[in-house]
């Protein structure tokens, strides 16, 4: 049942206005569709996300979120121009090089929002 049902993910903040900035102008999702209390961003494939406040913003110590994107190394270049700090990982497990992780299949870099959330870009490379 599940299975044919789309997902929607939810992205805590504590500070909407920025949060909204961040993801409306640096990350260039466009304007933000106001719904309750918070945000629904749109993007490709029908996907999308609802922004909402709440105190347990940035509480999770992992990736929240990622975008599955064609060209990784020029995404992260695009977002390092608009001011977007990347995640370097350097564990026995985990080594980024130039922010971006090689591994099982797939390319992946991670970045914070506003709020502490741990978003990534990601291209999948058995494609």
């Amino acid at each position: 049942m599940l299975k044919s049902a789309p997902i929607y993910a939810y992205v805590p903040v504590s500070d909407l206005d920025r949060a909204r900035r961040f993801y409306e102008d640096t990350l260039g999702l466009g304007r933000g569709q106001p719904s309750g209390p918070g945000l629904i961003f749109r993007c490709a494939g029908g996907t999308g996300f609802f922004m909402y406040p709440t105190s347990g913003a940035g509480t999770n110590q992992a990736s929240s979120a990622f975008w599955q994107v064609d060209d990784i190394r020029a995404t992260v270049a695009w977002l390092k121009g608009r001011g977007v700090v990347f995640e370097e990982y350097d564990t026995p497990d985990m080594k980024t090089e130039g922010s971006i992780f090689n591994g099982g299949g797939a390319m992946a870099a991670w970045f914070r929002d506003t709020e502490g959330n741990i978003l990534a870009v990601v291209q999948d490379l058995d494609e």
